[in-house]
C-alpha cells in the first residue's frame, strides 16, 4: 500500500491564468488552487474591479485583480501579491455588484479598508465583517 502524497499547493502568484470567460455564477466558492481566474476574464466586473490597482504603489500598478473566493454572497479579489508589497482585496455582492468595499494591505502587514458595518485596520476583521453581514 503507498503513502499518500502531499501536495503542494501553488503560491497564488505562480499559478496559471485561465482567461476563459466566466459569468458571476460559475466563479466558485472556494479557491482554486490550480489557476488564477483575473478580474478580465469576468463577463460582469464592474469598473471598479478592473481599475481597482490603478493607484497602488509599484510593482501593484495596474495590476490585474485575481478571483480569491467566496465569503458568504461576497465575491473577493485581490491586486498584488499576498505579502511584501502592497495590495488590495476587493468584494462585492454577487447578487448586487454595486455593493462593494475594499482592503488595502501594505508590506509591513498594516492595512486599512471598510467593510459592510465598520472600518478595520486588521485584515481578518475585515473578512469577518463581510461574513457576519452576507
Amino acid at each position: 500500500m503507498s503513502e499518500p502524497r502531499e501536495v503542494t499547493p501553488t503560491p497564488a502568484e505562480q499559478r496559471p491564468i485561465d482567461d476563459r470567460p466566466i459569468h458571476t455564477d460559475d466563479l466558485p466558492d472556494t479557491p482554486t488552487r490550480d489557476r488564477s481566474i483575473p478580474a478580465t476574464a469576468w463577463i460582469e466586473a464592474p469598473a471598479e474591479l478592473l481599475s481597482v490597482a490603478d493607484d497602488l504603489p509599484e510593482p501593484t500598478t495596474g495590476s490585474v485583480a485575481r478571483y480569491l473566493r467566496r465569503i458568504g454572497p461576497w465575491l473577493l479579489w485581490r491586486a498584488g501579491p499576498a505579502r511584501g508589497a502592497d495590495s488590495r482585496y476587493w468584494v462585492c455582492r454577487s447578487d448586487d455588484l454595486t455593493v462593494q468595499f475594499t482592503f488595502d494591505l501594505y508590506p509591513d502587514g498594516s492595512g486599512s479598508g471598510r467593510g459592510p458595518s465598520a472600518s478595520h485596520s486588521r485584515f481578518r476583521t475585515w473578512k469577518e465583517d463581510l461574513r457576519d453581514h452576507g
